[in-house]
């Protein structure tokens, strides 16, 4: 098997991770877009602004103010009442076809970098070339899968819009025809800097931190090479990996998520103009916005993503 091993244990442990906690996901994408609304007028205000996204013939902009902020749990039993059970695996098809794009080529391609610069004997390599490698990974992973990154984004966000402004896509599927017809081709990679970025950022964190902290661990003798250390490893990885990459998750959210009407002017320029408007509008700590339910799918994500990783290694250890 050779070098596919890598992308087949990767794909199958990032598909059970991405899908065992995308509410979590839903949750936090949803959090991170509070504060921000499309509304057709600054001046023309609605009394709950989460929910003023009525239309009119002048043009949308994206007008930020500093809300009273809403909980992940309370997000969550929200989303719940308001549109029921399904709504928090929203965009769960996308989360597949994004852990299968994204996540198998970044975990196969940093599996891959790590047998090449590794030393033989020690079969170790140095924080440095973890990270470089980590950056090289998620970089390649993210341009492609950032169609499904951004039908994602859009299917969770969807809910938060009156009946009358939702997309209501059915699939990931639809959702990449629809946005590749109704946008053109290129919307499919909107936001893919930032995506790219963020990726880059993450798994340089999460994959090097957890290949560092294990070492570590079994270096000094705290633990033996089992679940227990599996699972310490990767909760610290996923924290290192929330506090690095959310500020950029919060600008990836906002601009695919941004709706852009033929002949008017988008509500952001791009993804600097997105990060300024949001720092003057709610200020540098809307950048962390959503950061307990990234933390808190970021933790449970890693845990099962290392975990899953290591028994699938295990099954596949004698092909």
């Amino acid at each position: 098997m050779g070098g596919a091993k890598g992308f087949i244990e990767g794909g199958i442990a990032s598909i059970v991770a991405g899908c065992s906690t995308h509410p979590l996901d839903l949750i936090k994408v949803r959090m991170q877009l509070q504060g921000e609304t499309q509304i057709p007028n600054a001046t023309v205000q609605s009394v709950r602004p989460s929910l003023a996204f009525q239309s009119t013939n002048a043009a949308s902009t994206a007008v930020h103010m500093r809300p009273s902020r809403v909980g992940p749990i309370a997000t969550g039993i929200r989303i719940f009442k308001t549109e029921g059970v399904a709504a928090l695996f929203s965009g769960v098809s996308a989360t597949m076809l994004r852990q299968t794009l994204y996540s198998t080529t970044r975990m196969g391609i940093y599996d891959i970098l790590k047998q090449k610069w590794s030393d033989k004997d020690t079969r170790t390599m140095p924080l440095t070339s973890k990270i470089a490698a980590g950056l090289i990974a998620g970089g390649i992973g993210a341009a492609i899968g950032n169609p499904a990154d951004v039908a994602m984004v859009r299917m969770q966000a969807d809910g938060r819009l009156p009946p009358s402004q939702r997309r209501n896509y059915t699939s990931v599927i639809d959702a990449v025809t629809r946005m590749s017809k109704q946008e053109g081709i290129t919307s499919l990679w909107r936001g893919s800097s930032l995506t790219v970025n963020r990726a880059m950022l993450v798994t340089a964190s999460q994959l090097a931190s957890y290949d560092q902290i294990k070492e570590i661990i079994l270096a000094n003798g705290w633990m033996k090479d089992g679940l227990g250390t599996h699972v310490a490893a990767s909760f610290s990885a996923g924290f290192v990996a929330a506090v690095v990459s959310n500020p950029v998750d919060v600008i990836k959210t906002r601009v695919m998520n941004m709706k852009v009407e033929p002949g008017k002017k988008p509500p952001y320029a791009g993804a600097l103009d997105c990060a300024v408007k949001t720092v003057k509008g709610e200020g540098p700590m809307a950048l962390y916005k959503g950061f307990i339910p990234t933390i808190s799918r970021q933790g449970p994500f890693t845990v099962v993503l290392f975990v899953t990783l290591e028994q699938v290694r295990k099954l596949l250890k004698n092909f």
